[in-house]
């Protein structure tokens, strides 16, 4: 199925399918508010059907945004946006351990029938203006299938550090919250995915009960809102980051249903790990959107009909 770009260069890259339905939106000129912490985003994402899925600035947490890179803590700064978790003291307002995710350019930008493919080079700066890390984003939208109802967006990170000394990656579980190890690449739903079903490889078990776990997958689904309609959303880990012997670091879920509808590939949920300086990390992530209610037999043919 073919697709259509659309670039206004300093803004957006919008991805539409063939009927004209904006499936995806990615938004690299950031958001004004500092404490948010600006960074790129993609918001709107929909399924080819036109429901959003994805959700922007709630007002519970006026930082999440859509599908974002996100650091929680990292080295005592928050590039997540936000309020920071202090130990003892909760979440607190602290504007000057906000950091940014600086845009610096587009080295490979590549559109062919039915699939977008683009590298996104950014600079993640601490709060005080000093230049942390570098990383390299990949995102690219394929697998546009309209008898599937179905689209998949990959998206990677590969991240090197610019300091002297080490990157320490946490979360507020590693600094003392328990259950609570957001951080990474992160998923914030609508409203109507509240109270919508979660499920991963294995037995049904409520969205609770995934927090914290691991698996190659994670689905969500929900009934909409105003319309009689479904969406399901995979997230799936590349086979690497999985794997003890090439990830830096093990990754887990944090999810959940209620009260509000979030995944992300946590990966630093538990423990903290250190990026030594001049070091990289690189990381590979799927998720696929697609129209109506799956169950697991049906996500797992899918992700079996999906090379890497």
């Amino acid at each position: 199925m073919s697709i259509r770009v659309s670039h206004v260069h300093g803004e957006h890259i919008a991805v539409q399918a063939a009927d004209g339905t904006e499936i995806l939106r990615y938004v690299y000129r950031p958001d004004p508010d500092a404490f948010e912490s600006r960074k790129p985003y993609a918001h709107p994402v929909r399924t080819l059907g036109g429901r959003t899925v994805t959700g922007y600035r709630p007002n519970d947490h006026r930082w999440h945004k859509g599908l974002q890179m996100t650091a929680s803590h990292l080295s005592g700064q928050n590039f997540w946006g936000g309020n920071c978790y202090v130990h003892g003291e909760g979440y607190l307002p602290l504007p000057e351990r906000v950091g940014s995710m600086r845009h610096d350019g587009f080295p490979e930008f590549t559109v062919e029938e039915g699939r977008l493919a683009f590298t996104e080079e950014l600079t993640w700066v601490e709060n005080g203006g000093a230049r942390w890390a570098r990383e390299e984003r990949g995102l690219a939208v394929h697998s546009v299938d309209e008898e599937a109802g179905s689209w998949v967006l990959d998206w990677s990170i590969r991240l090197t550090n610019l300091r002297d000394e080490p990157l320490a990656f946490g979360s507020p579980t590693t600094a003392g919250r328990e259950m609570a190890g957001y951080t990474g690449l992160q998923w914030r739903g609508p409203r109507d995915f509240t109270g919508g079903t979660v499920f991963a490889p294995g037995a049904d078990v409520d969205a609770d009960k995934l927090m914290g776990t691991q698996s190659p997958w994670l689905a969500f689904t929900t009934q909409h809102d105003e319309v009689d309609a479904h969406s399901t959303l995979v997230f799936a880990h590349a086979p690497e980051n999985l794997d003890a012997g090439r990830a830096v670091h093990e990754s887990h879920w944090f999810v959940r249903s209620q009260p509000f509808p979030t995944v992300a590939f946590s990966w630093a949920f538990f423990e903290e790990f250190e990026l030594p300086p001049g070091e990289s990390f690189a990381y590979r992530y799927r998720l696929v959107v697609a129209d109506g209610a799956w169950d697991r037999e049906r996500v797992e043919k899918h992700l079996e009909g999906l090379s890497w």
